[in-house]
């Protein structure tokens, strides 16, 4: 582990964050002696983030508690473009409507985990369509194109890997990385911003903006960016067998966003306590030294500590409450899905559909007829099955970890 002098680079290090830096002593030097406003950039083409980004919104929580200053830069203009990386197709075109909805709805998880406000080091926000929407063609080439060659674009993955595969790129998505470039420029001048931070498939991104920086303005700027954040079995981080782990309420209930972390591999407790909570780390080497059943302990605290962060405690503790009812005592929790029983009753592989528990009736007759659907704990294999219209109140389970709810309508 690097020997950091300032506040900041020696947490970033020690919970994990850190895999590349432009200038490391440079940064530590100056984060040492003075607040540094950094950001990092979130497009918005979803009404939520999902935990794919939250290493990403730690960093800025990280940045502020070090005594600095958040940017969270939202991509009102990038947006309209499309980040090609990582991607082997165009991203479809949201309207401006869209996107000013996104952003609204998105700002709620920044709101959770950092402070906003007027002061030094309190967060805040910004729209690059404010600037990129008012940038003309030819002064975009004429002050910043120059400093861009294709030659070097070309190298870059999100360019090279799409090119390599035969995917078409477009004239639009090419821009990309000379608008993000000029991001950096436009907040170092209007913000102060310092340091740019971002995933590890931004790096080249990142070092655009830092050299446009130096070449335009003689400026000193710096990126760092993460490690890619993939779980022990190698899934990109983000993603459940049910779809996206929504990191807004009403994107994902509190529940299954409290099951995902409860339900982490083994071996992702430890680096998951260190990235996604404020445990202190002597106490995050506790957790992750248990062994064997105790290791469940952890991965409440880590379930709960994490909701609570993103979700509030009430919402933690409701989650917890349930999980002990619905596992422990074997009863039904009250913060589990539910769906309404017809008063003619209803076919079990509807059932297990209508409670988000399969995607189709064919989805669902093969875990029924793998004996993966339960009611009431007792295994159900006939496909054909159908649930009583006044079956009162039964927990239907898919496999041991997806439990919900079938009420008498």
């Amino acid at each position: 582990m690097t020997q950091f002098q300032s506040t900041l680079l020696r947490l970033l290090d020690e919970r994990g964050y850190i895999h590349q830096q432009t200038d490391p002593a440079g940064l530590d030097a100056l984060a040492s002696k003075q607040v540094i406003p950094g950001y990092i950039g979130f497009d918005a083409t979803a009404p939520s983030l999902h935990v794919g980004s939250l290493v990403q919104i730690m960093m800025l929580r990280r940045l502020q508690q070090t005594g600095h200053k958040p940017i969270v830069l939202m991509g009102g203009g990038t947006t309209r473009i499309g980040d090609p990386t990582g991607r082997d197709e165009s991203r479809k075109m949201l309207s401006d409507e869209t996107i000013e909805a996104n952003i609204a709805s998105i700002r709620m998880i920044f709101s959770r985990l950092l402070t906003f406000g007027d002061g030094p080091t309190d967060a805040v926000m910004v729209n690059n369509h404010d600037w990129l929407g008012k940038l003309g063609y030819i002064e975009l080439l004429q002050q910043v194109g120059t400093h861009f060659t294709v030659n070097r674009m070309l190298t870059f993955d999100s360019v090279k890997l799409r090119l390599e595969r035969e995917q078409p790129m477009t004239f639009l998505e090419f821009n990309y990385m000379i608008l993000q470039g000029y991001d950096f420029r436009h907040l170092a001048q209007t913000a102060g911003a310092r340091l740019q931070m971002g995933g590890s498939d931004q790096w080249g991104n990142i070092v655009n903006g830092v050299e446009l920086g130096r070449r335009m303005d003689q400026a000193e700027l710096f990126g760092l960016t993460t490690p890619l954040l993939t779980t022990a079995d190698g899934a990109k981080m983000g993603k459940s067998a049910a779809g996206a782990v929504w990191l807004n309420e009403d994107a994902l209930p509190a529940w299954d966003f409290w099951q995902y972390w409860r339900n982490c591999d083994d071996r992702d407790v430890g680096k998951f306590l260190r990235l996604f909570t404020d445990l202190p780390i002597d106490e995050v080497a506790r957790l992750e030294a248990l062994s064997g059943s105790e290791i469940n302990a952890a991965k409440v605290v880590l379930a709960n500590e994490v909701t609570k962060l993103c979700r509030g405690e009430e919402a933690a503790k409701a989650a917890e409450t349930t999980a002990a009812a619905t596992f422990a005592a074997g009863g039904i929790g009250a913060d589990l899905p539910e769906l309404a029983v017809p008063t003619d009753g209803i076919a079990l592989v509807d059932a297990l559909v209508g409670i988000g528990f399969a995607t189709s009736r064919g989805e669902a007759k093969r875990l029924v007829a793998g004996g993966g659907a339960r009611l009431d704990g007792v295994s159900i294999t006939d496909e054909s099955y159908r649930i009583s219209g006044d079956c009162g109140e039964i927990r239907l389970s898919s496999g041991k970890k997806k439990h919900g709810v079938l009420r008498s309508a």
